[in-house]
Parts: C-alpha cells; sequence; structure tokens
C-alpha cells in the first residue's frame, strides 16, 4: 500500500516536471532512493530549500490558529499544508475548517481538499476515492466525517461538522485525499 502512494508520487511529481510546474515534495520523500532525490535537486536548486526544511517541519509542530470554533489551513504548490494540529475546543458544538489555495496551480495538477477521519480509515478513503470523483471522495463513504470540496490556486472554500464526531474514538485526522497528497499533507485533529 505504501509503494503505491510513493509510486503515485512519483507520478505526480513526473507529470508536474513535464508541463513545466515544480515539485519538489518527491525530494523530500525519505522513501524514495537518494538517486532519485539527488537529479531532482541538482536540477532545481531553488527548490532544495523547501524540500530540505520539509523534515524539520515535521518535526517541529505547526498548530493551527482556532478562533470562534473556526480555523483556516493553507495549502500550497508544494504539497504542504500550514499546519499539522487542529485543537478544537470543547465548548464548540459545530467547527469550521476554511481552506485557503495560496498556490497558482489548477486545481487539476495541483488540487487540494481537506478530509476528516480517522486515522485508522486514511488509507481506505484515499484508496477508494483516487479518481472516482472531482473531489476524490467516494460518494456517502461513512468513514469520511467531513471533507470540502478540491480546489485550485487562489480559491478557498470551507466544511463544518458536528464535533460530536470526533470527540470519542480516533485518533482523527485531516488530510488531502487527491492522488498522492495523503503522505505529505495530513495533521492530527482532537477535542481539547
Amino acid at each position: 500500500m505504501k509503494f503505491r502512494q510513493i509510486l503515485l508520487t512519483s507520478a505526480v511529481a513526473l507529470a508536474l516536471s513535464a508541463c513545466g510546474g515544480q515539485s519538489p515534495a518527491p525530494a523530500a520523500d525519505t522513501a524514495a532512493p537518494a538517486a532519485d532525490a539527488a537529479p531532482a535537486a541538482e536540477a532545481a536548486p531553488a527548490d532544495a530549500a523547501p524540500a530540505e526544511a520539509a523534515p524539520e517541519a515535521a518535526a517541529a509542530s505547526k498548530p493551527a490558529v482556532v478562533e470562534n470554533c473556526a480555523t483556516t489551513i493553507e495549502a500550497n504548490d508544494q504539497m504542504q499544508y500550514n499546519a499539522d494540529s487542529i485543537t478544537v475546543p470543547a465548548s464548540c458544538a459545530q467547527f469550521t475548517i476554511n481552506l485557503k489555495h495560496v498556490g497558482t496551480m489548477g486545481a487539476n495538477v495541483m488540487g487540494h481538499n481537506v478530509v476528516i477521519a480517522a486515522q485508522s480509515d486514511m488509507e481506505g478513503i484515499d484508496q477508494d476515492g483516487a479518481g472516482v470523483t472531482p473531489d476524490h471522495v467516494k460518494a456517502d463513504d461513512a468513514r469520511v466525517i467531513a471533507h470540502t470540496k478540491v480546489i485550485g490556486g487562489g480559491e478557498s472554500t470551507s466544511v463544518t461538522f458536528d464535533v460530536a464526531k470526533i470527540k470519542d474514538g480516533g485518533p482523527y485526522k485531516f488530510f488531502c485525499s487527491f492522488p498522492g497528497h495523503m503522505t505529505l499533507m495530513q495533521g492530527s485533529i482532537q477535542v481539547q
């Protein structure tokens, strides 16, 4: 299963490079062979800094700012969210996640969404939804707590859900279900 995700991520990166897009993400993927990562770094030295920063960013927590039972998460053309955790106040009955795509690439090439689910369901949701709808989430998938539509550069969307759905069980995560993105674009969501 992990091999499929790596293969899919590599295919997306290859397609982007063929179209002139930039994708430093495969260079940051530690599961990819080092020989594959080196040519990408040599081909675009300007992209080396974000790719090298990714492991450091994963080690340092980037919690989302939460105000009035809502947060705004930004996604970019380098397959990254600006936050890796969301703490929902226990006093909230409903919570809203606003997603803003701060990149420039279209939804068909570098689209992003936010899907909320139990961590144990992520891989199945990602695989079952790949390519089935424009939002890459299978219709009526009971494992999905909430999700936004897929958006491209310069676009925004949001989703509001009942907090009770993530109070028990878990752990819960938010992630991007665009094919190949979940590996890099995910974070924890919890009620406190």
